[in-house]
């Protein structure tokens, strides 16, 4: 970019910024605002979305009242956007409706041998439902502290000693873990994790970083401690007058991992999530490293059942252990809040595992979409390709979205969707935004962002305690994507204000 166009940029951004501020400022003397009519509040919102850094850019932007089914403010209200991880709401209030608030994942362990002082005589094989919450995240500890318990619960059963191998059965899900529309370039980054039936850690590896003495190799840190992955480091400790410089990747298709760079001599560690190839046999590797560090044995190997070279048929298996999971009422917290990519992609398989017998996106998406049907929504007029909204493939309305939060908030899981989405200004992906101002802890809404894409979904009340419901997304623009929050934000805090006579 040239000298010229920025300066056009820093001055456009100036002015919007400027324009707002008036805005505030007037608002901020009122105190308590004045009545104002539905035409001047359509103005003003024509006005925000009329600023001249997305000129090029297309808005689209409904607002209903929930009081009174009012459509107080709409703009392109019907044309198709990317909604980004505005898709999540899709995938949470099918979870919501087609799983249950109390669902649960069941990861089950049994054995294909008999139990004779203490030895397995066979094979320990694992059953995974998709559970995603199978890290520390839901519980107090390390990030191997689940598979921990585990083999506790197995020494107070009396299992010392695995003679076989542990066996891992991921059958439930297919094996596509990428979702469809992803780009390859996203392979190794922790927001696209693999899914998988059998996950864990969010089927992501920590690497930490720390400086050393100048001129010497940093100190690298995994986490879990694991050989399941190969770590190539070329980190060079500097003095403090450079910069940290660090990258992070995963050669595509493998689990070998480089960091290079440098990091200053006084530098606070650096953290870096990387995603692994192969789910399974990360879950099962880790577990039986887990095994022998907490004294069990294992003689066999660990591998997918289907490599097992051998029969194994469910009339011979004993179950000996079930680990159940947070309900859906929590596991949909972290999927909102965090926008978490992984939980979606696991949520959506989920709800095709149980509504056709198979987790699959396809299965999922159409499971999901005769849902829709009954939410208003026209399922052959929007496009599902996954549960996250990672992938550029999805298009859904503003409409759509305004349809599915209006139908949630008449069900009776409107509470435990509610409390998933973020609260502006305390928590989640909107614990920065809207502070300070009549949003702040008022709005609960889903942020979603892409390349060229922003979006912000939700409910909030108005001063005089009317709810409302809105949609707002801008595709293809090129000003910031701070600019485009700051627009979103500023709405909300205008409908807040909006009074009716």
């Amino acid at each position: 970019m040239n000298i010229l166009n920025k300066s056009f940029l820093f001055l456009s951004i100036l002015g919007t910024l400027s324009y707002a501020q008036q805005i505030d400022s007037v608002t901020e003397k009122k105190n308590t605002p004045g009545i104002n009519s539905l035409h001047e509040l359509r103005y003003q919102l024509d006005d925000y979305f009329s600023d001249r850094n997305f000129s090029d850019a297309l808005w689209g932007v409904m607002v209903k009242s929930l009081r009174t089914g009012e459509v107080l403010y709409k703009r392109n209200e019907d044309k198709l956007f990317m909604p980004a991880s505005d898709m999540k709401l899709f995938t949470s209030a099918a979870s919501l409706i087609l799983l249950g608030s109390s669902y649960s994942y069941e990861t089950n362990f049994y054995v294909n041998g008999d139990l004779e002082k203490g030895v397995i005589k066979g094979d320990l094989i694992i059953h995974g439902s998709g559970d995603p919450t199978i890290s520390n995240r839901f519980y107090e500890g390390n990030e191997t502290v689940l598979f921990e318990n585990w083999a506790d619960s197995l020494k107070s059963k009396g299992i010392w000693v695995i003679d076989g191998s542990i066996l891992g059965d991921d059958s439930e899900f297919d094996n596509e873990g990428y979702g469809k529309g992803w780009s390859q370039d996203y392979e190794s980054s922790w927001f696209a994790a693999p899914s998988s039936a059998l996950s864990y850690n969010d089927n992501c590896i920590e690497i930490k970083i720390e400086p050393s003495e100048i001129n010497y190799p940093a100190k690298i840190t995994l986490l879990p401690d694991t050989k399941f992955v190969t770590l190539i480091s070329k980190v060079v400790t500097t003095d403090d007058n450079s910069q940290n410089s660090i990258s992070a990747r995963r050669l595509r298709g493998t689990n070998l991992i480089s960091v290079t760079g440098n990091i200053k001599k006084n530098s606070m560690t650096v953290v870096e999530h990387i995603s692994i190839s192969d789910p399974t046999m990360y879950f099962l590797t880790v577990l039986k490293e887990v095994f022998a560090r907490k004294g069990i044995t294992v003689k066999g190997r660990a591998g997918g059942i289907e490599s097992a070279n051998k029969n194994i048929s469910s009339d011979d298996l004993t179950l000996i252990y079930t680990h159940k999971s947070n309900s859906l009422g929590l596991i949909i917290k972290e999927l909102n809040k965090n926008s978490n990519n992984f939980y979606a992609e696991q949520i959506l398989k989920s709800i095709g595992l149980e509504e056709y017998n198979f987790g699959s996106v396809e299965n999922g998406v159409k499971a999901c979409k005769e849902l829709y049907s009954s939410m208003g929504i026209n399922p052959d007029n929007l496009v599902m390709a996954d549960g996250s909204g990672l992938s550029r493939l999805n298009l859904v309305t503003p409409r759509q979205i305004v349809n599915l939060l209006s139908y949630m908030y008449k069900r009776e899981e409107y509470t435990k969707f509610y409390e998933s989405l973020p609260i502006a200004g305390v928590d989640g992906t909107l614990i920065d935004r809207m502070k300070k101002t009549v949003a702040e802890n008022n709005v609960r809404a889903k942020a979603g962002y892409n390349t060229n894409v922003s979006s912000l979904s939700g409910y909030l009340k108005t001063i005089s305690g009317e709810p409302l419901v809105f949609s707002i997304m801008v595709n293809n623009f090129l000003a910031p994507p701070a600019l485009a929050n700051y627009i979103q934000d500023n709405v909300c805090n205008r409908l807040i204000n909006f009074n009716r006579n």
